[in-house]
């Protein structure tokens, strides 16, 4: 299996399974001296964690970071920072009958086609959990990024087919205990606020700021959908009213309006950055679903163990993450 690191000049080669003894990362390109906050990436984890509520989960992991290289007395070295998290509450008998059965709209046929062999074990490497290691390497891209003023922020903005500028927390919840009930899942869609990003961040061909945001998202599990600016709503205006027309703000140029979501021609123009990402619900239902086996025999499924009705909200930390990877990594040449 190969493509495993993310990132140019800021990267993340990570490994691990879901079931696997433990999971990481080697983060390469991160600037030398830069003084870590431990309780901002432990925050960070702490979002992105299974068990804080009842829809989500219940897997309940510490999730502690051992840093095994690239800090010392709490500042980067400028040397590769290498990391673990064990997986301490793994079960991966919870998955000994599925080891000859292909989940629907899961990973199980295509890594058995592709690779002849699979981790059956909650989905091995393509579980939700696999992506941890980039909420750490995320949560040190956003501590460097402070540094520039550079903020991302994120909203809630859709739950199956309840749609609200911002969801909060507690809504979510709600709206997923009655998802749940039900032994179902369901999408959500999310919308990314960057400030600050600097113009000229960017290049203008095949490393668009806006495919490098898009390659990042559609790495997340379950993304189907990204969008930047208007997105597709562009398609049903006119030049007229999609045009951002510029004007002389006391020697800034700046845009009246930010249809462009803050990228022209693959390249930042200093207005907010904002883009939205749709995810498709949790394929694992607590419903009787039909499918086949490892030799094609059809037969009735119904899941067990501990899911998630929703990415949300474990995936936000996630998405925030990826971001300031891709926001850093471009930054920094």
């Amino acid at each position: 299996m190969g493509a495993n690191t993310f990132g140019t000049h800021f990267s993340l080669t990570t490994f691990g399974e879901s079931h696997g003894p433990a999971i990481g990362g080697v983060i390469d390109g991160c600037p030398a001296g830069v003084v870590i906050d431990f309780k901002k990436i432990e925050r960070e984890l702490e979002r992105r964690k299974t068990g804080n509520v009842t829809i989500t989960s219940q897997r309940k992991e510490p999730d502690e970071v051992i840093y095994l290289s690239g800090i010392y007395e709490g500042k980067t070295l400028g040397t590769p920072i290498a990391f673990m998290i064990k997986n301490k509450d793994s079960r991966p008998e919870d998955y000994d009958e599925i080891k000859d059965i292909y989940r629907p709209s899961h990973a199980d046929y295509t890594y058995q086609q592709k690779y002849g062999y699979r981790d059956y074990r909650g989905g091995g490497r393509s579980s939700a959990r696999a992506l941890l290691p980039c909420v750490v390497a995320g949560a040190i891209a956003k501590q460097i990024l402070s540094i520039y003023d550079i903020t991302i922020k994120s909203y809630v903005t859709q739950i199956g087919n309840v749609t609200k500028d911002n969801i909060t927390e507690n809504e979510v919840i709600e709206l997923l205990k009655l998802v749940k009930e039900e032994g179902d899942s369901v999408g959500a869609k999310l919308r990314i606020e960057i400030d600050n990003v600097p113009l000229g961040i960017g290049e203008p061909y095949f490393k668009k700021l806006q495919s490098q945001l898009a390659h990042a998202m559609f790495s997340i599990n379950a993304v189907k959908g990204f969008e930047y600016g208007e997105g597709f709503h562009a398609a049903a205006m006119c030049g007229s009213e999609c045009n951002d027309t510029f004007y002389n703000d006391n020697g800034k140029i700046r845009t009246k309006t930010n249809h462009s979501g803050g990228i022209q021609g693959g390249i930042s123009n200093g207005e907010q950055i904002y883009f939205n990402v749709a995810f498709k619900p949790i394929p694992t239902i607590m419903q009787k679903q039909m499918t086949v086996d490892c030799d094609g025999n059809e037969l009735e499924y119904m899941a067990k163990g501990r899911h998630d009705v929703c990415v949300i909200p474990r995936v936000i930390p996630v998405v925030e993450a990826m971001t300031a990877m891709v926001i850093l990594d471009l930054l920094h040449k």
